[in-house]
């Protein structure tokens, strides 16, 4: 910390030391400077952009699929989506048709439908299937009524899960 220099100082010491100025806050009543290696700022300035757009908890991915996916190759995707799901990412299981596949958009929802039910219980949707252009996605997360509840237990946490069971079950009847 060297406190307040005229500019000409300022440059005379970055000079001495062999390093650069560089004008960190220039709104700033006097304007913020620093001696430091430019290469060296560049590099730190990069790697802090990089570490902030990282987001393990709560990102999202996607994973692609095809209408006419094989049995297997479905299991494969949704095992990936489920590694995903305990990561705490939302996943964006997308289908995309070529060609004539579009005149077939049923059997993308078929294929978003299937796979939900693989993903079972433990998984909500997000966001609804909606075609965009020439693919069919859907984003599905961690349902809530899978998470643990910390610090509860007992009686309510027993009636509040016959009451989801019970509000599927009339579901399941009904459609």
């Amino acid at each position: 910390m060297l406190g307040i220099l005229d500019k000409a100082e300022a440059l005379k010491k970055a000079k001495e030391q062999e390093l650069d100025l560089i004008e960190i806050a220039p709104q700033a009543d006097p304007p913020v400077a620093r001696i430091v290696d430019f290469q060296k700022f560049r590099y730190e300035e990069s790697k802090k952009d990089k570490g902030s757009k990282k987001g393990g908890e709560g990102g999202l991915k996607e994973l692609w699929l095809s209408p006419r996916i094989d049995e297997h190759d479905l299991k494969v995707r949704l095992r990936r989506t489920e590694e995903f799901l305990k990561k705490g990412y939302k996943v964006k299981l997308t289908v995309k048709f070529k060609g004539r596949e579009m005149a077939h958009q049923d059997l993308g929802f078929k294929v978003l439908k299937e796979a939900l039910s693989e993903l079972g219980e433990g998984v909500g949707v997000d966001r609804d299937p909606k075609m965009e252009g020439r693919k069919l996605s859907m984003i599905v997360g961690k349902s809530k009524h899978s998470l643990p509840k910390e610090g509860k237990g007992g009686k309510n946490e027993q009636t509040e899960n016959k009451q989801i069971n019970t509000k599927e079950n009339k579901d399941n009847i009904q459609g």
